[in-house]
């Protein structure tokens, strides 16, 4: 039996960097069509990207062949050019001297992208493009809501500082 293909479009959004985030992403299958949307009261750009590929893949509840696309250079390229494998490998360390930031996402995404066939496309941002578009106000208005979760992780990062 074939696998059915999914489409996950994604975005992060924070007011200030950092600050309160929003994710937005779109996830289509079978002529299916869910947005979903969450945020932090405090958290950074990067954080929201990767979430809200997170967010998506966590929608699915059988193994897929699934298209994530992403105005992320950073999500994109760090999947899709083993930066992050490199990073886990060398518990992450981005060299000998500089932590990788995010592991606690990475870790998650990866997780996720191993029960799937995962493939990373980059889009341009604010270019028209219908979904993109869509998952930047979905992403923009989580960041806005006033009862937003504490990101736990990124918070205790900033008090060790």
């Amino acid at each position: 039996m074939a696998i059915p293909d999914v489409m996950i479009y994604t975005d992060g959004a924070c007011l200030g960097n950092p600050g309160p985030g929003g994710y937005g992403a779109i996830i289509e299958i079978s002529g299916t069509r869910i947005e979903k949307c969450g945020g932090f009261r405090l958290t950074t750009n990067n954080r929201m990207e990767i979430m809200a590929a997170i967010a998506g893949l966590e929608l699915l509840r059988e193994r897929c062949r699934v298209f994530i696309f992403s105005d992320s250079q950073y999500l994109v390229r760090a999947m899709t050019e083993g930066w992050v494998y490199k990073w886990q490998a060398n518990g992450w360390m981005r060299n000998k001297k500089e932590q990788a930031l995010n592991p606690d996402l990475w870790e998650r995404l990866l997780k996720l992208s191993q029960k799937h066939e995962v493939e990373f496309r980059w889009v341009r941002g604010h270019n028209n493009h219908v979904e993109n578009e869509r998952c930047d106000r979905l992403a923009n208005e989580a960041a806005q809501r006033s009862d937003m979760p504490a990101d736990t992780v990124y918070e205790s990062q900033i008090l060790r500082r």
